[in-house]
This record gives C-alpha cells, sequence and structure tokens, in this order.
C-alpha cells in the first residue's frame, strides 16, 4: 500500500481505470470518488468502482492522502478552487490532464503551501467514456510523465511514481512547456486532423454517410476512432495547449503543400522517399513497445 485514502474527482474512464489498477494491485487502503452527475456517482458506486462516492469534491477530498483531478482541462481551475480549503496537510494533489502548463498554471494558485503538488499525464486511453469504461489494465506498459514544479520535494515525487509504476506504467519525468509540445506532435495536431478528415468526408454531399461506412477503409476507420473521444475534453486540450498546437500544426501545413506539389508534379521519388521515413516510425514505436500489430490497437479490454 503506497497511499492510505486516495480520492478520485471525476470518474469517467481514466479515473475508472486508476481505481481498479490501483486495487488490483493494493496500492490504496481507500478509494474514494466524486463526479458532476448523480447518475455517474450511483453507477461509480453500483460496480464498485469505489468505496465510497460524495456528491461535491470539497467532501471527497476531507481525509485524503492523495487527490487526482480526472475532469477536463477547463474545470481544473474552479475545481482546485473549491477542494483547496479542504485539503489536508501533506496531501498529494494530481491531475490527468493532457496539458500540463496551462494546469500548473491553474491549478497551483488555489492550493495550501503545506500539499504538494505533481501533475501528471497518461499516455492511455480509447475513445470510450463514463465508469463502466476503465479498465485495470490499462495503463500496462504505458508512459505516464510527471512534470513536478520546480522545488518539489524529490521523495514525494518518487513515492507517486512508484504509485504509477505500481499499476503498470512506464513512468517518465519533463518540463511542463516541453511535455506540452512533445505532446502536441505526438497526440493534439494528430487528434485534430483527424476531427477534420472525419469533417471533410461529412461535407461531401456525393459520398452519402451509408457509402462512408459500408466501403471504410483502415486509414478512415482510425481516424474516426480518434474522432469519437470525448469533445469537451479534446476542446479544452487545444484551448489551453495553443501555441504548440499552432506551431506543429504550420509545420504539417508545411509538409502537406510539399506532399501536394510532388503529387501535382509527378515526384515519385519524393513521395517514395518520404513514405520511406515516416513507415520507420511506425516501426519504431512497435520496437519500443508503445503499440501492436493487432487489430484493435491493443486497446480490448481484459477484465
Amino acid at each position: 500500500m503506497i497511499y492510505e485514502r486516495v480520492a478520485l474527482i471525476g470518474l469517467g474512464l481514466i479515473a475508472g481505470s486508476i481505481a481498479l489498477a490501483a486495487r488490483r494491485r493494493g496500492l490504496a487502503k481507500e478509494i474514494v470518488g466524486t463526479a458532476r452527475t448523480a447518475q455517474t456517482r450511483e453507477t461509480a458506486l453500483r460496480i464498485g468502482l469505489v468505496d465510497q462516492v460524495f456528491a461535491t469534491p470539497a467532501e471527497a477530498v476531507a481525509g485524503a492522502d492523495l487527490v487526482i483531478l480526472c475532469v477536463p482541462v477547463g474545470a481544473m481551475a474552479d475545481v482546485a478552487a473549491e477542494i483547496g480549503p479542504h485539503l489536508k496537510p501533506g496531501c498529494v494533489v494530481s491531475d490527468v490532464g493532457s496539458v500540463k502548463q496551462a494546469v500548473i498554471d491553474a491549478v497551483a494558485p488555489h492550493l495550501p503551501a503545506e500539499t504538494v503538488f505533481v501533475p501528471a499525464h497518461p499516455l492511455a486511453g480509447t475513445e470510450h467514456s463514463g465508469p463502466e469504461s476503465g479498465f485495470a489494465t490499462l495503463f500496462d506498459n504505458r508512459f505516464c510523465i510527471l512534470t513536478p514544479p520546480e522545488g518539489t520535494a524529490p521523495d514525494d515525487v518518487a513515492r507517486y511514481r512508484t504509485f504509477w509504476e505500481g499499476m503498470g506504467a512506464r513512468v517518465e519525468e519533463m518540463d511542463a512547456e516541453h511535455h506540452d509540445r512533445v505532446l502536441a506532435v505526438t497526440s493534439h495536431v494528430p487528434h485534430l486532423i483527424a476531427y477534420t478528415m472525419v469533417g471533410v468526408a461529412d461535407d461531401l454531399r456525393r459520398v452519402t454517410n451509408s457509402e462512408v461506412i459500408k466501403f471504410s477503409a483502415a486509414g478512415f476507420r482510425d481516424f474516426t476512432r480518434i474522432a469519437a473521444s470525448d469533445p469537451t475534453m479534446w476542446r479544452d486540450v487545444f484551448l489551453n495547449n495553443e501555441a504548440a498546437t499552432l506551431e506543429i500544426l504550420g509545420r504539417f501545413t508545411e509538409e502537406l503543400f510539399t506532399l501536394q506539389r510532388a503529387i501535382r508534379k509527378g515526384d515519385g521519388d519524393l513521395l517514395f522517399d518520404h513514405f520511406t521515413r515516416t513507415r520507420a516510425i511506425r516501426r519504431g514505436i512497435l520496437d519500443a513497445g508503445q503499440d501492436t500489430d493487432a487489430p484493435d490497437f491493443g486497446r480490448k479490454r481484459n477484465d
């Protein structure tokens, strides 16, 4: 056991998976939670996701040794302001947001000096949401990036690292701004491209919805899986990682124009060289153990 009492603020896919993974490995004595809607709270309690459920974040964090904010980035500031006065001294506060500098800016001012703030980003998920979507193996062999602010006690960071490692994750530490730039490349802009491509298909009036579904090739199906992700979460990600997203999106646009020109001019050599270089990236991801050749991308629930 690493923490006596863990409080989860928000009870969706990531929070549910944390609860199940922590319970599987005996990392917490008690897991409690809260969610915005009564239906979500009732479901989480009914399926045994948490030991107790509370109507408000302030109630949920009372006496907790670890509090994890599992809410959209845009809601972090309000939640932090609500729970701040109710956190016990020495409590570790963390989050699971896909953007880190904006979370630090939003949350840190509301936390008492005697608490410890260790922002985190588990690089794991599916297109599903809600308390029943979580599963205990979600974090197995997936990276979790910690971005502790300067001056955070190393022992507190090490303890929280052990918690994530206990849930099966591979933990790295990173500066928050660097994290946001890296994730703009590996996650944020790819999601934006997926949303855009699915939107383009929907706008093509000569292609009916039934034809898009009937003749979906693997590439388009992958786009639709990504584009099915939580719209609230991704709206907040783009609004809170504006600079890095726009920078990478600009570079993507330049590459797209280069390929467009090559197609127009019939430059097969350029296309072949580009595709050969990018194909190697896929092999690198497989070699790093961050995906699988399986048709379901290794995201099938194992419960």
